[in-house]
């Protein structure tokens, strides 16, 4: 039997990165949609056969209903997939959303943009997490964002933080997972990144060509560290999602 799971994807420059080799080494069909091009965000009903969500990151902010109409209805696959405990898996914006469908909040960041290599710190509860447990206690990861969760989800358990942004991970529930940072980004994905926003980089006081080169030097060392909690979400997506199923009704873009 196929463990398919279904990854949104907010723009072409924000793919599943390193996570696309990792997840499929691991035994699972990912099956993205990208609303961006028009494409419906899809129901998760009992029928689906969807085992797994992730939900990436991108530019915009997580309440910009606006100016991207599909984040109601991303938040609402969200928070249906939480409260059936269906393996869940939000990246920056996708951890940001998770926040806000939740019950969390998210606002501009008041340190300002968080950018290149950072340092996250694993939290006491993140011993026994099925994701980050056996992880180093302090690892480096690749950040880019300027929004941040400010408040936790009711019930969440935070699992790492960071020095500029405390809330760098949490978990809800058993199943579903929020990182602000990016552990799927590779090196060319990060240059994708600094590439087109060399001046706004400059006018918040950082040299893109340094931060490339850093995360470029840092490469194998992000994949030894990330590729494990890839491999234990795929780990947890393969035994699909618990007993109490989604209802049958469709979720819509909008």
């Amino acid at each position: 039997m196929t463990n398919r799971i279904l990854i949104v994807e907010h723009e072409a420059e924000a793919g599943l990165g390193l996570f696309a080799g990792w997840l499929a080494g691991a035994g699972l069909a990912c099956e993205v949609v990208r609303p961006y091009l028009g494409e419906e965000i899809p129901s998760l009903d009992a029928g689906s056969g969807v085992t797994g969500l992730v939900v990436l990151g991108g530019a915009p902010s997580a309440w910009d209903d606006e100016g991207t109409p599909w984040l109601p209805a991303t938040r609402e696959l969200i928070r249906r997939a939480v409260e059936a405990s269906l393996p869940t898996l939000g990246i920056c914006l996708g951890a940001q959303l998770m926040a806000l469908a939740c019950g969390g909040e998210v606002r501009p960041g008041e340190a300002g943009l968080e950018v290149g290599l950072g340092e996250v710190s694993l939290l006491p509860a993140a011993a026994d997490d099925p994701l980050f447990a056996g992880m180093p206690l302090t690892a480096r990861a690749v950040q880019y964002h300027q929004d941040a969760v400010t408040v936790l989800p009711p019930g969440a358990v935070p699992l790492a933080t960071g020095a500029a942004y405390p809330n760098q991970a949490f978990r809800l529930g058993e199943r579903a997972w929020a990182v602000q940072f990016h552990p799927e980004a590779s090196p060319e994905i990060f240059r994708s990144w600094t590439g087109p926003n060399l001046a706004e980089l400059a006018a918040a006081g950082h040299d893109a060509a340094r931060l490339c080169a850093e995360v470029d030097a840092a490469d194998p060392e992000l994949r030894r560290t990330w590729r494990p909690l890839a491999e234990a979400f795929a780990a947890v997506a393969r035994k699909g999602r618990e007993p109490g199923d989604l209802p049958g009704t469709h979720v819509h873009s909008r």
